[in-house]
């Protein structure tokens, strides 16, 4: 499954670029992220918690950076399976940040996704939809870090 999108932030390209990179921010960035450690300079160890339809997830999984230019392209795989054995997933990411002026990024990203066992069930319109909202949270949650980061700085 193919999820695109892509977002602006009101911040400095390397102030986006560190939180991208910072697992401290990440995890208080995405919805339901119970555990983002760094295991290493390129591997990160999460768990996060959702609810996907009927049913509520819980996803153990190691992201490994592959690929990263600064500050414009962050390349990323990821393998994990949900805790409660509802089946397992891996992804491929690409992030690219484009600064369209001092204070705002471009932020878009591709994520190809594919899912095992009774994640697999839910259905594309139902993971798509979750994405979309999480990814959502995300940007918000991402944006009021920044601003407050910025706030402190000044």
């Amino acid at each position: 499954m193919l999820i695109e999108g892509q977002f602006t932030l009101q911040a400095p390209i390397q102030k986006v670029w560190d939180s991208l990179l910072d697992p401290k921010t990440l995890g208080t960035c995405v919805p339901g992220t119970e555990k983002m450690e760094a295991i290493d300079k390129e591997t990160y160890e999460s768990i996060v918690a959702q609810r996907v339809g009927p049913f509520k997830v819980k996803l153990k999984f190691t992201t490994k950076l592959t690929e990263v230019r600064p500050p414009n392209y962050i390349k990323a795989v990821g393998r994990g399976a949900d805790v409660t054995k509802l089946g397992n997933f891996s992804s491929e990411i690409e992030v690219k940040l484009n600064e369209t002026s001092p204070n705002n990024v471009e932020v878009s990203y591709t994520a190809n996704v594919s899912l095992v066992g009774r994640l697999a069930t839910f259905g594309e319109r139902i993971m798509r939809a979750k994405a979309k909202d999480v990814g959502d949270q995300f940007t918000s949650n991402l944006q009021e870090k920044l601003k407050a980061s910025q706030t402190a700085g000044a």
